[in-house]
């Protein structure tokens, strides 16, 4: 089966946030996102609120669940007491943790599994006891799958921002696209599931999807968002959809 798309709304918020105003509407949008095939949504509410706002999560809850049940809600974030606090009142189906500082502008690597154990296992433990599947940001890393299993998650999610910045060089491409690959398969020998997800287009999706045939889901936002400039949300769901392999 094709990885599911879930569309992170985090660039509409913010450019709803750039003034008072009501649009574009976050979850407006993530019904049409819906609407077009999309198999869930994201959002990675920062402490700030700069991008999706704590107000935002129980309107896509309640779209979910009132309209497209089949669909699926992805909380991303650090795991602050804050932010665990609103997973828990807002009941994603997933969860996926990244080891943001709140100043940075966007996720930008993932979690030293082996050095980070002891923190990440009691809050993985506390997460899959609420019922949520648990993903934790990662880097293409083979060797530290192993450390991520034993954190009791159940996914992880591959940081493709190095594979995605090498959109001019096909042969840097090529060889993150294997980074990322080989991470993959040690991640599958250990027992975790793989998502994926940073600046992966409709034009870098194919191979990736290619070389982790068993990729799980895809989450994307900053491409998809400056796609549906052009193509409209719809019609851009359609396209990563059909780059997925849908």
């Amino acid at each position: 089966m094709p990885a599911k798309l879930s569309v992170n709304l985090n660039a509409i918020a913010m450019l709803r946030n750039r003034r008072d105003l009501p649009w574009p509407d976050v979850t407006g949008l993530g019904r049409l996102a819906l609407a077009a095939g999309a198999h869930g949504l994201t959002v990675h509410p920062r402490p700030d609120e700069r991008h999706t706002r704590h107000s935002d999560l129980p309107e896509i809850r309640a779209l979910i669940d009132d309209e497209f049940p089949q669909a699926e809600f992805n909380i991303e974030g650090y795991p602050s007491e804050d932010f665990l606090a609103l997973v828990e009142k807002h009941q994603p189906e997933q969860v996926t943790l990244v080891p943001d500082d709140p100043a940075q502008a966007t996720s930008d690597h993932g979690w030293n599994f082996a050095a980070e154990a002891a923190f990440l296992t009691p809050i993985v433990k506390r997460l899959k006891k609420g019922g949520f599947r648990v993903s934790l940001f990662s880097d293409p890393d083979p060797a530290g799958m192993k450390a991520a299993r034993d954190t009791g998650a159940d996914r992880i999610e591959l940081y493709t921002g190095p594979y995605g910045s090498y959109h001019s060089d096909s042969a840097k491409a090529a060889k993150e696209l294997e980074r990322l690959g080989k991470t993959a398969d040690a991640a599958l020998a250990a027992g975790l599931q793989v998502n994926a997800g940073h600046d992966l287009v409709v034009n870098n999706l194919p191979a990736l999807a290619k070389r982790i045939p068993v990729l799980a889901e895809v989450s994307i936002g900053h491409g998809l968002t400056a796609d549906a400039l052009e193509y409209g949300m719809a019609g851009t769901v359609k396209r990563f959809l059909k780059a997925c392999g849908w």
